[in-house]
């Protein structure tokens, strides 16, 4: 009987777990500065960026104005800029638009605003047919939309990276701006939701 244990057949996180222990325990990987990174992407570099760009943006005609126009600077301004940040291009949902994005070559994304890509932003089915069929695969996310709004498919690229401003919920006026942070979903800011309030 073969003792050989075929790696595909292996769990990938026990996987993981033990590329992640051979690496610490040969000097090569610090522990307390993966868990620093860690935490670095899911409390300071995550959507609560831009959760609080959304927020201003709703609260502050003019800085919603900036945003538009130049989202790399516009961000900037609340101290969030880095790398897969350089260009940022912010489209608005409207009451007849609504954008959605995708990085059909890959998983360009915008890290200072939300963080990690989420898994289904890089398969490579949600690239392919997000272009080809947008509502069906909205509707499959638990979004459908009237047939009346334009969907629009932004496509993010190393060179530049969407941002879709969700439009603000009718309920949500007299919200304050921390308020507001606190309703905004990652998948509202990548289009493939809308904000309740």
């Amino acid at each position: 009987m073969s003792t050989d244990v075929s790696a595909d057949r292996i769990p990938i996180k026990l996987r993981a777990e033990a590329l992640e222990q051979l690496l610490v325990e040969r000097g090569l990987v610090d522990p307390n500065v993966m868990d620093s990174f860690i935490k670095t992407y899911e409390k300071d570099v995550g959507p609560l960026n831009g959760a609080k760009v959304v927020a201003k943006a709703w609260t502050d005609p003019e800085f919603k104005a900036r945003l538009l126009e130049n989202g790399t600077t516009a961000v900037a301004e609340l101290g969030f800029k880095g790398p897969q940040g350089e260009h940022i291009v912010v489209v608005e949902n409207t009451d007849t638009v609504h954008n959605v994005v995708v990085c059909t070559l890959c998983s360009c994304y915008p890290w200072p605003l939300l963080g990690l890509p989420p898994t289904w932003y890089k398969d490579p089915a949600y690239r392919a047919r997000v272009v080809k069929e947008p509502r069906t695969v909205l509707a499959e996310m638990g979004l459908t939309l009237p047939e009346s709004t334009e969907v629009t498919v932004w496509d993010s690229s190393s060179e530049v990276r969407f941002f879709v401003l969700p439009q603000r919920p009718a309920a949500s006026e007299g919200m304050s701006e921390e308020e507001l942070v606190a309703i905004v979903s990652r998948d509202a800011m990548v289009g493939v939701a809308v904000v309740g309030a």
